[in-house]
């Protein structure tokens, strides 16, 4: 019976080393509080979120590490993209150097090197930090964070304390505003 737990044990963890490239446990005393440590640390991540058979998101990261009692998953050097048309096509793609998720409620900080396409949108967002409110699907930035929005049509918006309401289809700006901006 040793030898077939053994092979389960093994199995296992080969499907664990294959869908999240690595994983780190390190049980050694630090001297840091259990806060502070990781419940979980995977490299070489990418995770695909599914609804109804359909492809909603992909998640793609360097390291991640999972804090289970504070519900956050910290991501280094990811980048994302959500998909439309049941999973046919990438109607957001976006990056960030960091980034922390809530995992109950789905808000997102993002910072060092943020970039957002919104294919729908024709626009492009470069920050350096910016946070994704997901029930009221909402973008906001610091009240001085600039933020530039580009449109392929040449259109260019620079401008401080972006707020931004994707249902209402809105952007404001708190702080000065500047630009270039061609109607189509």
């Amino acid at each position: 019976m040793k030898k077939k737990t053994t092979g389960i044990r093994r199995a296992f963890c080969i499907l664990i080393l294959l869908v999240a490239g690595s994983c780190t446990f390190d049980y050694g005393e630090t001297g840091s509080s259990d806060r502070e440590l990781p419940d979980l640390v995977m490299e070489n991540v990418e995770y695909v979120r599914v609804r109804s058979a359909d492809p909603i998101a992909r998640i793609q990261a360097e390291r991640a590490e999972r804090y289970e009692q504070q519900g956050l998953m910290k991501l280094e050097n990811f980048s994302f993209e959500q998909y439309g048309d049941r999973g046919r096509s990438v109607n957001v793609y976006g990056r960030a150097g960091h980034a922390e998720v809530e995992i109950n409620s789905g808000n997102i900080l993002m910072n060092n090197g943020v970039m957002l396409d919104v294919e729908s949108e024709d626009i492009t967002i470069e920050t350096n930090q910016i946070v994704w409110i997901d029930e009221e699907n909402a973008l906001s930035s610091g009240e001085r964070e600039l933020v530039i929005i580009y449109q392929k049509n040449g259109t260019i918006i620079e401008g401080e304390g972006l707020s931004a309401d994707a249902r209402r289809r809105s952007w404001d700006f708190s702080g000065v505003v500047s630009g270039t901006y061609y109607e189509d």
